[in-house]
């Protein structure tokens, strides 16, 4: 069964990634690429939709089953071993952590016969000369007296429906290797230890002891080429944590809440496709907004405003590397149809992400339907314009060399709103109902329009600027007269709503009004009054309205949304309320698992975390409320906050 989603910790090689629970099990790794079919999909199922789990075989006395002798079967489910009374302990570990500021998970139990620890992680495909072979490092370590564990692993391929021929390969020194091979795809893997079969499952029992370590790696390749050479595991440790090193040393921000920033943009980077530069706003599908409920969706593609956003705070923290190469990844996914801009894209920019649901799988808690694909690719979300336009303009302004064809395609965008911002949209929330006149799409429109006025009075980027200057007015008069409701001092949802929209939190952040605007500070107060869980945290909008009618087109309740409640405490700080910001703040890092991840929500009644995890919506915000709060502050603090 699988865990809580706050029990799981992210691996990953920027192109792929793997969640750990905390009793040891991997749940959730799609090979070879972020987008991939799952080779273990536990997470969103069962033990029978695949998972790999090392941990203490004591705690549950469960008896240890010799190996088979090599040679004497060819598919686990043939091996002549007695029955195995359990795929795996499942015991969760004592402590848990990531090596520094690395992506390197480090897990530990303490047993009768003494502590152990296993240390999980994937090394960069670069380092390893090996672009399309991802790998799996699992290295148990004995740290006091000796410890019997177990390794269990069943491949279940596309998403747990498929299960592998699973066969052994001799070796020329007399050793073997397990292969698991489903049409294009085989997954070898390679241990110390001797494994044996039962169950359609590979196992391993061994013992480790004080000093020792024993090493397992798993690799995927395509099934008609040749075998990959067995994993070095630790030299790969070693270069991976160099890299990470390395990486982190660029960061500029030294703040009073470097540990929380630093480990926010270790994930971002950890979910972004290094080939493309492309960025996924999560590694994993279907997790869902309301527990039990219909509210699952695949984030395993690049959301243009998620992207963007996440290119803002890397920007800011030193990351220009990065922002070179999203901004190669939107020209080539935009090519030259930007009339025709997709709300997302897949991690190489592909545009066909069509949307299925898997039948077999029964859902995380129940959660159904799992989906793959995302129907709102096709959405029309007028925001997403100011995003992308956002986004290049800050890369401008941090001084990332001049690319003419950018600044083409940001005219080219602004030729398109220019004719279409009158538009209704499904806006921000891509809700499933129909298309309104959102103020934050129009707000974002704005954005478009005053960022490039900018570019061509700052560059020599040419276009008509005195027509597009009133066209910024025109904008700016229609959201103030539309969608501004005076009776109750605040900005509204969508032209003609009494309802409100925690987006609006954006106006004053991207200088549309100023903060000290009466009408800012009504929306702010209004959203904190109407929109606030009894935590103080924000719901993104209502939805039902008052006859209890969804207004989204789905069903169910979902939680509170982590990033609105970031965009709360920037816009309290902003309106000089500072105290009050870093309380909600700090309350908002408590909710970050023990190795600092967060998902895309919170349930208020269940005081979970909810939603794919981990989920860079959340990350980014977090990293700017931190920023903004240490301007705030006048200097950087001599202490760090301790949260």
């Amino acid at each position: 069964m699988a865990g809580r989603i706050e029990d799981y910790a992210l691996i990953g090689d920027m192109q792929t990634a793997a969640l750990v629970s905390r009793d040891g099990a991997v749940d959730w790794m799609c090979l070879p690429r972020f987008d991939s079919p799952a080779v273990f999909a536990g997470l969103l199922g069962t033990d029978e939709h695949g998972f790999w789990r090392i941990g203490p075989a004591e705690p549950v006395d469960t008896p240890a089953v010799p190996p088979a002798p090599l040679g004497t079967f060819t598919d686990p489910g043939e091996s002549p071993m007695p029955p195995v009374t359990a795929a795996a302990p499942a015991v969760p570990c004592d402590r848990r952590r990531y090596r520094g500021d690395s992506l390197i998970l480090e897990q530990e139990w303490d047993t009768q016969g003494g502590s152990v620890r296993v240390i999980d992680f994937m090394p960069p495909r670069h380092l390893l000369g090996t672009p399309d072979v991802p790998q799996m490092i699992r290295i148990v370590e004995g740290l006091k007296g000796r410890v019997r564990m177990r390794s269990a692993v069943r491949m279940r391929f596309s998403y747990g429906r498929i299960v592998p021929w699973v066969h052994r390969v001799e070796q020329p020194d007399g050793g073997h290797r397990t292969v698991a091979v489903a049409g294009p795809d085989s997954v070898w893997l390679d241990g110390a230890a001797e494994t044996y079969g039962r169950d359609l499952t590979t196992y391993a029992d061994f013992t480790v002891g004080e000093g020792e370590r024993i090493t397992f790696g798993l690799t995927w390749k395509a099934s008609h080429e040749p075998a990959p050479a067995p994993p070095e595991a630790e030299r790969e440790l070693e270069s991976t944590e160099r890299f990470w090193r390395d990486w982190v040393g660029q960061c500029t921000y030294q703040g009073p809440y470097r540990e929380a920033v630093v480990r926010s943009l270790i994930t971002l980077k950890a979910l972004t496709y290094a080939p493309t530069g492309g960025i996924v706003a999560a590694p994993t599908t279907s997790l869902p907004e309301d527990l039990g409920g219909e509210r699952n969706w695949d984030y395993r593609y690049t959301w243009l405003r998620d992207a963007a956003i996440t290119l803002s705070s890397l920007l800011r923290t030193g990351y220009r590397e990065e922002a070179r190469a999203w901004r190669e990844w939107l020209l080539r996914a935009v090519a030259g149809d930007p009339e025709n801009l997709q709300i997302m894209y897949g991690i190489a920019g592909e545009r066909e992400l069509t949307e299925s649901s898997l039948d077999w799988l029964p859902g995380y808690e129940n959660s159904k339907p799992v989906r793959i694909g995302n129907g709102a690719a096709g959405q029309l979300q007028l925001d997403v314009y100011g995003e992308v336009v956002e986004a290049l303009h800050l890369a401008h302004m941090t001084g990332l060399a001049r690319h003419d064809h950018a600044h083409h395609l940001q005219l080219k965008l602004i030729g398109y709103l220019e004719e279409h911002w009158r538009n209704p949209d499904e806006g921000i929330w891509e809700v499933r109902g129909p298309r309104r006149h959102f103020v934050h799409s129009k707000v974002m429109a704005w954005v478009a329009v005053d960022r490039t006025i900018k570019l061509i009075e700052q560059t020599n980027a040419e276009g008509p600027l005195e027509r597009w200057r009133e066209l910024r007015d025109e904008i700016h008069r229609d959201v103030c007269d539309r969608g501004y409701d005076p009776g109750r001092n605040t900005f509204t949802q969508y032209y003609g709503s009494k309802e409100l929209d925690a987006s609006l939190l954006l106006i004053p952040q991207v200088g549309f009004l100023p903060a000290d605007d009466k009408r800012v500070i009504g929306t702010i107060e209004a959203i904190q009054r109407e929109l606030s869980t009894d935590d103080g945290f924000v719901l993104r909008y209502p939805t039902h309205d008052e006859q209890g009618v969804n207004v989204d087109g789905l069903s169910g309740h979902e939680g509170a949304f982590l990033a609105c409640s970031f965009w709360l405490a920037d816009d309290l700080a902003m309106i000089g309320r500072v105290g009050e910001a870093r309380e909600l703040f700090e309350k908002l890092l408590a909710l970050r698992n023990d190795l600092g991840l967060l998902a895309e929500e919170w349930d208020p009644r269940a005081k979970r975390q909810v939603g794919n995890f981990p989920q860079a919506f959340s990350h980014v915000p977090l990293i700017d409320t931190a920023l903004r709060l240490t301007a705030c502050a006048g200097a950087y603090m001599a202490e760090p906050v301790t949260v």
